[in-house]
This record gives structure tokens, C-alpha cells and sequence, in this order.
């Protein structure tokens, strides 16, 4: 049984393996850049690269054996200690399912996983082992990203910040693809979810923070894309995805904080208004407003004091910004 602290885990060895997870499904057009970002790391580390294809029908599949005959034939040119390359194309039942599948199969003391649609920047990896080494205590290990646009073009920065729980509770401070976690922990915190669809990362970073020490690295790490089928953006899905954000946002911490639920009741308003008001960014801004005062009210039977520190001047301009602007600065 791990402790709660991890000072007491065994020394790290010479050369870590690093296993990383890439759940795909019919993302061909990004999924050799990702593939490449990975086997292209540098550094004094063993990489156990597992990719979860959900039985793509595009040439996604063609891809992988691409890269796993370059890998086996010795054709690829190897940056690290070694590569371990596996890979599985079979129904799955959706991202979170995928991803556990490959855990299951992990070999490595640390782990990530990486979508098929962004990348790692070089030195990613050798930055979290280095950092891992210098704190034998840290549980989570994340750096900063940018956002960039279908053709891999940067758009701008993801707001990263200090780990902080409260902070975390109303603002998505980790990027996910920049994210490093050892095993033990993960483990230890009951790993994956798979009840989530959309928020089983920021499920796994509240478990983590709320047990073991979680830090930041003020270093480019990851790239981030954004696109139309993307679920963070996908106009299908923001409803379900704002909703479950919320849902373990109040398991986790009861609290139901005002900018989440604002971010719900403004997506839900944009969707459902009829005709030309829910593409009025006036009036579904001050429906969106009304309920979620009115819902905020209701979740937290009242005012609730943590919610006092959000109502300040960069909130209040954000309630007039559309969520890609929002999240991307611009």
C-alpha cells in the first residue's frame, strides 16, 4: 500500500520507462504527427509506447503498422534508451475505456497518455523524468502547452498556474497532454474513472492533489489542437462535457462554483434559444447570467464564500467572450 507521501518509493532507476497511452479513433490526419512526437524524445529514458485504436475506418491503422514495422526493422532513428511499440485496433466503448485498456498493459514507473490529435515538444519527456528524480515525492508532474489550430500552427498559450485545489476546483489549470504522473500514485487513487466521457483527466488530478504533492514545470511541454471534431470544442458534445465538468466539481469538492456553472448555462442557452437570439452574444450572455445566479443559488443552497473570490474583473469579462476565446486568449 503506498503511502501518501512518496518519499518512501524505492529509487528511481538509471533509465525509467516512460509508457505512454494513445487512444485513436479515426484521427489519420494528425495521428503520425503524434506517433512521431513521441518516438522523436530524446534523453536517458526507456519509452513503452501503447497506441488504443477503437477499430478506426479511416487509414489510421495503416499508420500504426507503418511505424511499428520502421520501429521493428530498426529503420526508425531512436533518440532514447529504447522503444517498446504496441498497439491494439478493436471496439472499445468510448476514450476513458480505451485509455484503461492500455494502462492495464503499462510497464513504466511513469505515465501519461497523449491524443491522437496532439503532440509532445522535444525535451518533454527527459524535463519529467529530471523532474520526477529531483522530487521523489511528487505524485503529478505537468508543464505548459499551446493551443494550435488544425494545421499545427500555434494560436496561443494555455493558462496553466501553481497547483492549488481551490484554484483547480473553478479553472482548468492543467493541460492534460503536458501532464506526467507516477504509477503508484495513479494506482493508489483507483486510476481511471470509466464512468467519465469527457473530465476522467480532471477527475485524476483532483484524486492525486487532494493525496500526494502535485507540481508545475514552467516549461513548454505539449502542444494542444483544436479542431472541429475535437471534443473540447465539438459543438455536439461542449453540453455534456460543461455538465459532467460540474458534476465532479460538486462530488469532489461540494461546492458548485460560480464560473462552471456559468460555463454550463451559457453553452445550454447558445443550444436551446430559438432563431437569431441564441445567436445573439448579448442576450444569451444575460440569460446565461440570470440562471446561473438562479442555479448557483440551488447547488449550494445559497451563496456560497469561495464564490466571492471569482467575482472579480477578469470573470466579469470573460462573461463576453465566446469559450474559444475564453480559452485560447484571442
Amino acid at each position: 500500500m503506498i503511502s501518501d507521501v512518496l518519499d518512501v518509493t524505492p529509487q528511481m532507476p538509471v533509465f525509467p520507462t516512460i509508457s505512454i497511452i494513445t487512444p485513436s479513433y479515426n484521427q489519420g490526419a494528425f495521428l503520425a504527427e503524434t506517433i512521431e512526437s513521441v518516438i522523436s524524445q530524446q534523453g536517458d529514458f526507456i519509452i513503452d509506447y501503447i497506441i488504443v485504436d477503437g477499430g478506426s475506418s479511416d487509414n489510421s491503422v495503416d499508420i500504426i503498422r507503418r511505424y511499428d514495422s520502421l520501429l521493428k526493422t530498426g529503420l526508425c532513428r531512436i533518440g532514447c534508451r529504447g522503444i517498446t511499440f504496441r498497439w491494439i485496433s478493436e471496439k472499445d466503448h468510448g476514450q476513458t475505456s480505451a485509455l484503461m485498456k492500455g494502462f492495464r498493459m503499462v510497464q513504466g514507473e511513469i505515465l501519461a497518455w497523449l491524443n491522437s490529435d496532439d503532440t509532445y515538444l522535444p525535451g518533454a519527456l527527459q524535463s519529467a523524468v529530471d523532474f520526477f528524480r529531483a522530487k521523489p515525492d511528487a505524485a503529478l508532474v505537468y508543464g505548459d502547452a499551446c493551443f494550435t489550430d488544425v494545421a499545427g500552427s500555434v494560436i496561443s498559450n494555455y493558462r496553466t498556474a501553481e497547483f492549488d485545489l481551490v484554484k483547480l476546483a473553478s479553472a482548468n489549470i492543467i493541460c492534460q497532454p503536458a501532464a506526467f504522473f507516477r504509477r503508484e500514485a495513479f494506482e493508489a487513487v483507483g486510476c481511471l474513472d470509466e464512468t467519465l466521457h469527457f473530465t476522467m483527466d480532471y477527475d485524476l488530478w483532483i484524486r492525486l492533489g487532494k493525496r500526494f504533492p502535485c507540481y508545475h514545470i514552467q516549461q513548454m511541454l505539449a502542444t494542444y489542437r483544436l479542431h472541429e471534431t475535437s471534443k473540447t470544442i465539438n459543438s455536439d458534445t461542449l453540453i455534456s462535457n460543461s455538465e459532467e465538468s460540474l458534476d465532479v466539481t460538486r462530488r469532489h469538492f461540494c461546492w458548485a462554483p460560480i464560473t462552471r456553472i456559468y460555463t454550463s448555462c451559457s453553452i445550454l442557452c447558445q443550444a436551446r434559444l430559438p432563431g437569431i437570439l441564441g445567436q445573439n452574444r448579448l442576450f444569451v450572455t444575460t440569460a446565461a447570467i440570470a440562471c446561473a445566479i438562479i442555479l448557483s443559488i440551488y447547488l449550494n443552497r445559497g451563496f456560497h464564500r469561495n464564490d466571492l473570490k471569482l467575482l472579480n474583473r477578469d470573470n466579469f469579462r470573460k462573461l463576453f467572450k465566446s469559450r474559444l476565446e475564453i480559452m485560447t486568449g484571442i
